[in-house]
Formats: structure tokens, sequence, C-alpha cells
């Protein structure tokens, strides 16, 4: 019963690793549009649960973003970028950088001028890598022929991205339709491997055309696109709430609204010189949004967020803005703009208390400033949009006491008197920003690989950062503009109980402990220098002769362990050691094979295995490296060309195990590729994964 139950448990593995899913079919279109330019598409349509990264995904990110390129020619011009629908956007916590999908039934647009009279043709390339929720499966490039007419006769084809080179002339709307709902060639297929059925049925099947799915599509997107609008102008409202108090500002609510309770004729007026007050304050630093947009441009403003520069300039921003609410400088403006605003508020009347808001934004700049610029490059990544909502929230915020206290005055005695507390929310606040600063470090440093700031040392400055706020809380050091406190408040008590707290929360961070409070802003666990944690024995293995194998890469291997990156190389060694060889197919951005290595190799059980007892070796299947011209070749089992590195480990993949999806784990000895017990894929249980490797190991011992 034991051997039985064995052997149904690996074939089980097998059977559930061993697949080629195909969720993305692809289909190419070309529109003439008169006057010698052509619209060259690529339709594609995705399984449910399926998505492709936007074409504006940065090429610095882990994950490979949708491309539609053309190779050069005499012939033709391309005019302006490639275009798609409105993408899917939201912040990834993994990859800590916004990432837009696309997903449903979408096309990919690219308008090129033809220069020739002859007939032409253009050779076009679309690239793409599918995920989930669960897994990436590689990039693909899908390779098509445009036959463009010289004459300019009026052309509309469809081809199936399977088929390399072919188009299929369409006379109507109906005729595409019908081609829609044809099954596609899948090349392999004749080799009996277990695709997956075409997109096209499945849309066929839920009676939904093209079209409504990209409206769907269209409509989920928005629907997220406004939550994430919503989130920005809170976060800014909030930001405007704290500008309140400091001391650039929170003087000036009780001087202003008694100057116009006073100075009006009667309360009425007063309420709506107040009101007009506020609504000039918005619409300052609103109309401050809407120059940063047209100075920018959406299209850099998205991509501030993952951009390795700007996050470096975002970081020393910080750095400043936080030196400064600590009182070593203020960052003013020309005094010049102060005295001629002043000037234009004496006037009087509506202009003269629109210059009044005008004069308080420059004067309050040296507070402000710095919770402006850091709510800016938060707000960046949400587009055009992003800093226009975010300055209205911030505005807003800052514009309601003017106009609260004026309608109920007698608020105005209930706020506390102004004092060395302001100052003392000045210097939280720089610390706030000095804290956020390492984030977008982190950040560059991630997509450079560059091990400038690895987790445990990205914790500890937060816990050195969380000790010193917590020892200013409680009257242990003064800044150079703080006043001299005999007691501490109540409320700064609590503020310092609850900045102690997080800071020890914080500490068995540095022994591997997740953090999930903070999930997103230190680097990922095998970031680190000790992927286990400070002294948790993330040492890299051993080799028999007490150094590091040849060819093995500790560096860049999941827990500093010696693995190797090139399967024959690997296998060398393997035979050398006389060790079973575990390969792990995996990706840069496979995120449950993350998952598994934090989770699962981690645990001392399966990590003393795999220093010890077999030989790694992981093959990234997304590594986008291209192999030299003379390596690349046509894949005999799918008929696409293999040009990178990432290629030639997925056809491996697929050639001898019959899947495309990532984490997979095989056991195999010197001579053979077959599995020596099944192979296993992503599952979080660490027992189980100990039993199926020491039955590969037993099974190669025999």
């Amino acid at each position: 019963m034991r051997l039985l139950f064995s052997l149904l448990l690996s074939l089980s593995f097998f059977f559930a690793s061993a697949q080629i899913l195909d969720p993305v079919d692809v289909e190419f279109e070309m529109n003439d549009l008169g006057k010698g330019e052509y619209e060259l598409v690529a339709k594609v349509v995705m399984d449910k649960g399926w998505h492709i990264y936007s074409v504006n995904t940065p090429d610095t990110s882990l994950i490979m973003g949708a491309s539609f390129d053309f190779e050069e020619s005499d012939d033709y011009k391309l005019v302006g970028t490639n275009l798609e629908p409105k993408p899917h956007c939201e912040y990834d916590e993994y990859y800590m950088q916004d990432l837009c999908s696309l997903e449903g039934t979408i096309r990919i647009r690219q308008k090129i001028k033809a220069l020739s009279t002859s007939d032409f043709e253009i050779q076009g390339t679309f690239t793409y890598q599918t995920c989930n929720e669960e897994t990436c499966l590689p990039p693909e490039y899908v390779d098509h022929t445009f036959k463009i007419k010289g004459s300019g006769e009026s052309t509309t084809t469809t081809s199936n991205g399977s088929d390399e080179g072919k188009a299929n002339a369409q006379s109507s709307t109906e005729e595409e339709a019908q081609d829609t709902d044809k099954d596609p060639e899948v090349p392999g297929e004749k080799l009996e491997l277990d695709y997956t059925e075409s997109k096209a049925d499945t849309a066929s099947e839920t009676g939904e055309t093209a079209e409504k799915e990209e409206t769907e599509s269209y409509n989920t997107e928005e629907e997220s696109s406004n939550r994430s609008l919503w989130t920005t102008f809170f976060f800014a409202f909030g930001g405007g709430l704290l500008a309140l108090l400091t001391p650039c500002v929170f003087p000036m609510i009780p001087l202003t609204v008694s100057f116009f309770t006073k100075q009006s004729k009667n309360r009425a007026k007063g309420i709506a010189n107040a009101g007009f007050y506020g609504l000039s304050i918005i619409v300052i630093y609103t109309f401050l949004g809407f120059l940063i947009v047209k100075i920018f441009g959406a299209d850099a403003l998205n991509a501030l967020s993952t951009n390795p520069w700007m996050n470096l300039a975002f970081f020393v921003l910080l750095v400043v803005f936080a030196i400064s609410f600590f009182g070593a400088f203020e960052i003013t403006l020309p005094s010049s703009w102060v005295n001629k605003s002043d000037r234009q508020a004496d006037k009087g009347g509506l202009i003269g208390i629109f210059f009044m808001a005008f004069t308080l934004a420059l004067v309050s700049f040296s507070c402000t400033g710095p919770i402006i610029g850091s709510l800016l490059v938060e707000a960046a990544s949400g587009g055009v949009s992003g800093p226009l909502i975010g300055m209205f929230g911030f505005s807003l915020a800052l514009a309601l006491p003017f106009t609260l206290f004026a309608i109920f005055p007698g608020w105005l005695n209930s706020l506390p008197k102004s004092g060395g507390w302001l100052n003392s929310v000045k210097v939280v606040l720089g610390f706030i920003e000095l804290a956020f600063a390492f984030k977008f470090l982190s950040t560059a440093d991630l997509v450079w690989q560059a091990h400038i700031l690895p987790r445990e040392w990205f914790i500890s400055i937060w816990i050195g950062i969380g000790i010193l706020l917590t020892a200013y809380l409680l009257g242990k050091y003064r800044m150079p503009h703080d006043s001299p406190t005999d007691k501490i408040s109540v409320f700064r008590l609590i503020i310092a109980v609850i900045t102690l707290s997080f800071t020890v929360y914080l500490i068995p961070g540095l022994w591997g402990a997740p953090l999930k409070l903070i999930s997103g802003f230190p680097p990922p666990m095998f970031y680190s220098e000790s992927p286990q944690g400070v002294g948790g024995g993330g040492m890299a293995a051993i080799s028999p002769d007490g150094g590091i194998p040849d060819g093995a890469d500790p560096e860049h291997c999941p827990l500093q362990l010696n693995c190797f990156h090139d399967f024959e190389t690997g296998r060398a060694y393997a035979e050398k050691v006389n060790k079973p060889i575990l390969i792990d197919f995996t990706g840069w951005g496979c995120v449950n094979c993350r998952k598994m290595e934090e989770q699962v190799w981690s645990d001392p059980k399966v990590l003393d295995i795999l220093r010890n007892d077999v030989v790694l070796i992981s093959l990234y299947v997304d590594e986008r490296a291209v192999l030299p011209k003379e390596e690349q070749y046509v894949s005999e089992v799918t008929g696409k060309k293999i040009r990178t590195v990432g290629n030639k480990w997925s056809d491996f993949q697929i050639k001898h195990y019959r899947s495309n999806s990532q984490p997979q784990y095989i056991i195999i000895g010197h001579d053979s590729m077959k599995p020596l017990n099944g192979t296993t894929a992503y599952d979080p249980d660490i027992q189980l994964y100990v039993n199926w490797l020491k039955e590969g190991i037993a099974e190669f011992k025999k």
C-alpha cells in the first residue's frame, strides 16, 4: 500500500506539472488608412484570468512589457509609437512598483507611413509575457510579415500569430468574426503536447464578441483607476492636515479668520470672504498640479515611479527635505515674490483676498514644500490625474479650517496655543521623510542590482530612525529650534509608545521575519546579505574540495546556494561529485518561485538537502540576454525562433518535460533526462517537499 501510495503521489506531481499552457492567441491585421498610411495591428486574445503587461512597462522592470517592433527599412517610417487600450494599473508589493496590465481581447496598434510606390513587405515582431495570479510564462516572440501594396488600394488582412508570415484577406467584419471563431493552428500540436484550447473558442463559448470584451475590460480598468485616485486623494488630504500643524501655517488660522470677521461689515460677508480665501488656496495648489502635468506630460509621470535615476533623485530630495525639517536650514522662495504678492493683497476686494491666499502659499513654503514634494512623488504614478487629484486633496485640507472657523468662530477658543510643539511636528515629519527616502533608494538599487541597500541594511536604518524618533519624543535631546520642555505631554508620550512599539516590531525582520505590516517597503527576502536573516546561516554551500565549484554562482542564487545557471556545466559537476541533479525551472518575474524559496527552501531540513545532497541547476526562462547569432535556432517542438537565454531554457523545459509553467522542480541522474520520481511545482507544504527530495535521492542511489 505504501508503494502504491508513493507511485500515485509521484504520478499526481507529474501530471499536475506536465502541461503546456497557451493562454494567449495573437493575430495580425492591417488597415489601409489612405494617403500612404497604414495601421498594423496585433490582436491579442487572452484566456480569463491571464494578462499581458503594458507597452509602457519600463525596460528595467523584471516583468517584460508588450512591444510591437519592426525591422528598419527605407520603404516606410513609423508614425508615433505603439498604441494600446487603457491598461489596469496597480502597485505591486513584490516588484515594488506600479505595473499596468491588459486582459481580455485587446489590440496593439502601430501606424506607418509608406515611402515606396512599389509593393514591399514589413517584418514585425510582437513580444509579450503572460501572467496570472500564480505564475508568469516565458516571454513570447511572434513574427509576422505584412505585405503592403504600393498602389494604395484599401486592404485589411488578418492572420493567426502562430502561423508566421500568413495573411488572410478579410472582406468584411462578419468574415473577420467567423475567422476568430475558428480553432487556431497551434505549433507542435502534431507532437501531441497538452496544449490548452484556443482563446477564440473560449470567447465563442461565452457568447461575447471581441469588441464587447474590450469594452468590459475598459470599464474594469476605469473602476480600478478610480480606486487608485481615491487613494491618492486621501493620502494628499492627510498631507494637508499635517501641513496645518506646522509653525508656518497653524498660527495663520486664527489671524486670518479674525481679519475676515473683524474687517467685514457683517458675519455673512466675513464667511463669504473666508470661503473665497479657501477657494483661492484650492485653485492655487491645483493649478500647480496642472503645471506639473503640462511640463512633464503623462508618459514622463508614469515612468517616474520605476526609473532608477528618478528614484535616486527622489531619495536625495526627501533627504534634503528631512534635513530642512530638522532645522538645519529653511527652504524659502525669493523674498521679492512674497513682497509683490503682499502688495497685491493690500488692494482689497476679491483680488486682494486671492493674493492673501497666494502670499500664504509663498510664506508657508518652507513647511509645506517638503510635504508637497513628497506628495507629488507618490502621485506621479497616477499619470495626468494623479498630481491634479493630489494637489486638490492637499489644498482642500489646507483650506477647510479657514472657512469652518469663519462660520463657527467660537471654535477658535478650542485651538491649542502656538508654541514649541509646532516645531516638534516639523521634526517628527522630518524623521518620516527620512524613512520614506530610503524606499526610493531601495527601488533604484533593486533595478540596478547594485546591492547597496540589502534588506538587512534597510531594516536597520528604519530601526535606527525609530529609536532616534522615540528618544526625541521622550525629550532626551532637542533640535536647534526646539523650546526647552520641563515635562512630556500625554499625547507626545502616546506617540512615543507607538513609535517604540513599531521599532521593536521591526527588529525580528533582521532574523528573517516577514514584517507584513510594511510589506512592499523593504527589499524582498532574497535581496539580503543573508537570505535567512542575520545569524541565519545564509552561507553558500561548500564543494567537497573546500571552495565554490567552477561555474556556480552563489551571489545570484536563492539563499546563496551553489546553483548553476547552465545545464551542461551543472551536469558535469554533478558527475564529478556523484550527486543527483535538481533542475529548478524558474524566472526572475516568478512570484511563486520566490515564495517557494523564502517559505520552503529556507526551512533547515530543506536547505540542508539542497546544500549537501543535490546539485542545483536554476534555469531562468525569462532571462533576456540575447544568444549569439550562431547559437540561435528554430525550436523543433514549437517552431518558434529561439533568440534569448530564457527562450533556450523554456524550449528545454517544453521539449523534455512538456511544461512551460514555473516553478517546476525535477530530480534526474547524470545520463537521462527522465525524472527519478516525477515532478513537483509550487506547494508550501515543507514536509511534502522534503519527502519528495528524499525519494528522488533514494532513487538515484539505487
